[in-house]
């Protein structure tokens, strides 16, 4: 299995090796990701966004990309060969922090933007939806559909990002549905389709009618479509491989946000050393493709929470919210800081299960 992930690591690093940029283009663009683009997830919302950079730009661009890169060390060889021969360099995965940290050390004439991370430098910016805006109205539409009031959660890592969206998941499901629970199951990967579907299968054989998940395949909504069940998508609309079963999902958009970021560094705007979070209101987060089959007053209260968020009228995390040793950690009417967003390594009341250390 390792000799296959470097066989393939090295067949995408000759690709990008035959698709640098040309001296014509004003300015060389490369992505590394994490997972194959395939048509549907995290990296394929991550293409869309490249794809529309090359529509605006023209020749005025090269785009290149190189997917399936492992975090650590293959990601560091990976940024660097973008980084001779490219002046913007996106780097779309969490593991890839530190490694474009390094290889910008190396390269001050490019230009870095890391996804998901929080450290920056003068010429690394990095970028970060409000994903728990979009979940916690995931939640509402598990929370109202859920017959057992056991709710299905494949996760990848225990990192904040991913723990903030169980929680506002759970709190969003709770606000209608004051009974419903969250089931966690870890896969220590951000890509790994068979130990996806595995977990999603565990999560429904232990009673979940609903699963979702922040990993980047479809997996668990195919479980959920083979086994009669729900889901919610991440990441993309999943309804393609769970038609049934897909009641809503919840996604990431990408497309203004880097071309912003090209026409920036186009222009000598391009400015290292900062950190966006932005939510549904700047478009970059959203819940998308309903099923038919909720009701009117379901989809009358999604749309009026999305607006209100959008608005900055709502925030999902407003209190009372207690953790899961029913501590408060938001008073009642306290809006959490995103300091505290940020650090939060603690599951709210009504996930099930330890989170692990």
């Amino acid at each position: 299995m390792k000799n296959s992930v470097v066989s393939r690591f090295a067949a995408a690093l000759a690709v990008l090796a035959l698709a640098l940029p040309s001296a014509a283009a004003e300015l060389g663009v490369g992505f590394v990701y994490v997972s194959p683009i395939g048509e549907a997830g995290w990296t394929h919302q991550h293409d869309l966004g490249r794809r529309a950079i090359q529509e605006k730009f023209g020749d005025r661009v090269k785009v290149t990309f190189v997917e399936n890169v492992p975090e650590g060390a293959d990601a560091a060889r990976a940024i660097e060969k973008l980084a001779r021969n490219h002046g913007l360099i996106f780097a779309t995965s969490f593991g890839y922090m530190e490694p474009t940290l390094k290889v910008a050390r190396r390269h001050k004439n490019a230009k870095f933007e890391h996804a998901t991370g929080y450290k920056t430098a003068a010429n690394v910016s990095n970028y970060l939806p409000r994903f728990y805006e979009g979940r916690y109205l995931g939640g509402i539409v598990a929370g109202a559909m859920t017959e057992t009031g056991v709710i299905g959660y494949v996760a990848a890592f225990p990192i904040p990002e991913v723990i903030r969206g169980i929680n506002a998941f759970m709190l969003g499901a709770q606000s209608v549905n004051p009974k419903a629970q969250i089931r966690v199951i870890w896969v220590n990967s951000w890509y790994d389709p068979g130990k996806e579907r595995e977990a999603a299968e565990t999560l429904l054989s232990q009673g979940a009618d609903v699963v979702t998940h922040h990993t980047d395949s479809p997996a668990a909504v195919q479980a959920a479509q083979e086994n009669g069940k729900m889901a919610v998508g991440y990441h993309s609309d999943m309804s393609a491989f769970g038609p049934d079963a897909q009641l809503a999902a919840v996604v990431h958009l990408w497309d203004d946000f880097y071309v912003g970021r090209v026409r920036e560094a186009l222009e000598g705007k391009w400015k290292g050393g900062r950190s966006v979070w932005n939510g549904i209101g700047e478009g970059m987060v959203d819940i998308v493709a309903l099923h038919p089959s909720l009701p009117n007053g379901l989809r009358t209260k999604i749309r009026n929470t999305r607006n209100k968020i959008a608005d900055g009228a709502f925030h999902p995390f407003t209190g009372p919210i207690r953790n899961q040793k029913g501590k408060t950690v938001a008073k009642k009417g306290e809006v959490m800081s995103d300091d505290k967003l940020l650090q939060m390594n603690y599951y709210v009341k009504g996930v099930q299960g330890e989170l692990p250390k």
